[in-house]
């Protein structure tokens, strides 16, 4: 995994377990793979891989089982809630580029809509 230096790493890595958990490579009720083995796969300190693991702990998207390890909650309402947080945060990000560039809501939802079309022809192809 690269890392952006501008971010810290152990948000980056929060970003990361959320990406793997939103695409089903971590499933609703299953073992992550442990702290030594994610600091060796990713490159980074055992620490920053706690820490992250930690504030995921906190927020309720992975459940700490003593002795077992750390597993993906099964709560879809909050696997849910995570989903509907990134694609906002994403959303936000690109609403502000865009409105700092004077576009409108509508063309922004028009420039949207061509885009997808578009991505999903060369999809196809």
């Amino acid at each position: 995994m690269k890392f952006d230096d501008k971010v810290p790493i152990y948000y980056q890595i929060k970003q990361y377990i959320y990406q793997e958990i939103l695409i089903n490579h971590f499933q609703p009720g299953t073992k992550i793979p442990p702290v030594r083995q994610l600091a060796i796969d990713l490159t980074v300190n055992v620490n920053t891989i706690q820490r992250a693991l930690s504030e995921l702990i906190d927020e309720e998207i992975l459940i700490s089982k003593r002795g077992k390890g750390n597993f993906v909650t099964t709560d879809l309402q909050i696997l849910n809630q995570l989903k509907e947080n990134i694609v906002e945060e994403k959303l936000e990000i690109m609403y502000t580029q865009l409105k700092n560039l004077q576009i409108s809501s509508d063309e922004m939802v028009q420039y949207l809509s061509d885009y997808i079309k578009k991505r999903e022809e060369n999809d196809h192809e």
